[in-house]
This record gives structure tokens, C-alpha cells and sequence, in this order.
């Protein structure tokens, strides 16, 4: 896992990591941004987050049941880690929440609910989190939806309050890499 995590950060920081004046989704500024779906849209640094997620998984105290997040920064994670599970013999569905429910149809927040065991525990994606606010947004539609969250992961917390936002809201958070970790 340790090499894993290793050649993930290699690819993070060729394809991800820039310095330079950006402004971030919480409406904050920065002297770097992590602009994840380089390195999550790629073939091998996609299957290692999924391999590295679904080993994160595979600690939880709850059984995980589905593993979503919100689009478009979740959409390659929840995919690779529910392919990694299946190659690795215990398959766990995918879900994307909506930014807004669907106009027609269903009227649907969350997409691939159909596949998730209902009242089940799920895993939260996220390729960067700064404050942590979109995953709040999405904890709150996933619960209105009768599921319990039992685990959030990001590939980089930026450490700028997401985790701490989060534990104050009674979640936990588990990162690959912190932002220290991953400058290191």
C-alpha cells in the first residue's frame, strides 16, 4: 500500500498540484490549487485512488454498502472504487448526488440509489477538501434519503477547516494525503 501511495503522490504532483493565485469552490483564495480530476481522470492514478480508497474501506467499523459523492469531483472516485471492489471480489455500488435534482423523471438528488441497500451505510468521496462544505451538502441529501454515512474520504485535505467542520457535524474524515503530506 505504501508504494501505492507513494507513486499516487508522484502523479498528483506532476498532473495536479499548481502554484499561482487561484480561487477556490469555497470562494476562498490560494497560492496552490490541487485540481484533482488530472490525476483522478487518469488510467493509473484513477485505479490507485480506487485501490487506496477501498483499502480505507475496508477498515471501517460499519459494513459499506455504496460508495458515492457529489459530481463531477466524485464521479471518477466513487467509479474507480467500485471497480477496485469488484476485481477484488466484494463488490460495492456507486452513487452520485446531484448539485441540484433532476428536472424530470424521478426528480432525483442521488443517481444509482436503485443499486444501494436501503437504510445501508455508505462511504463519501471527495478528490479535495478545503472547508468541507460541499460534503456537508451531501450528507444532508444522502440522510434525507434514509442512508448513514459511516465514512468520508478525500484524496487531499487542503487543512484549511474541512475536517474539523465535519467532526463538529459528528463526522469523521480519513485523507490519502494532507496537504502537509503531500508537499512534503
Amino acid at each position: 500500500m505504501q508504494e501505492e501511495r507513494e507513486r499516487l503522490k508522484k502523479i498528483l504532483l506532476e498532473k495536479s498540484y499548481r502554484k499561482g493565485k487561484f480561487k477556490l469552490s469555497s470562494g476562498l483564495e490560494s497560492d496552490f490549487y490541487v485540481d484533482g480530476k488530472q490525476t483522478t481522470l487518469d488510467a493509473e492514478g484513477s485505479y490507485l485512488c480506487g485501490k487506496l480508497i477501498y483499502d480505507i474501506m475496508q477498515k471501517s467499523p460499519q459494513k459499506i454498502s455504496a460508495v458515492g459523492g457529489m459530481t463531477l469531483g466524485a464521479d471518477p472516485l466513487v467509479t474507480a472504487a467500485s471497480l477496485v471492489s469488484y476485481l477484488e471480489k466484494a463488490p460495492i455500488p456507486a452513487f452520485i448526488v446531484r448539485k441540484e435534482s433532476k428536472k424530470h423523471g424521478t426528480e432525483a438528488y442521488i443517481e444509482g440509489q436503485s443499486n444501494m441497500p436501503e437504510g445501508g451505510w455508505v462511504a463519501l468521496l471527495e478528490d479535495v477538501v478545503t472547508t468541507g462544505g460541499t460534503l456537508i451538502k451531501v450528507i444532508e441529501r444522502v440522510e434525507k434519503q434514509g442512508f448513514k454515512v459511516g465514512l468520508i474520504i478525500t484524496v487531499v485535505d487542503r487543512q484549511e477547516g474541512g475536517k474539523e467542520a465535519l467532526a463538529e457535524a459528528g463526522y469523521s474524515m480519513e485523507s490519502i494525503f494532507t496537504r502537509e503530506e503531500l508537499l512534503a
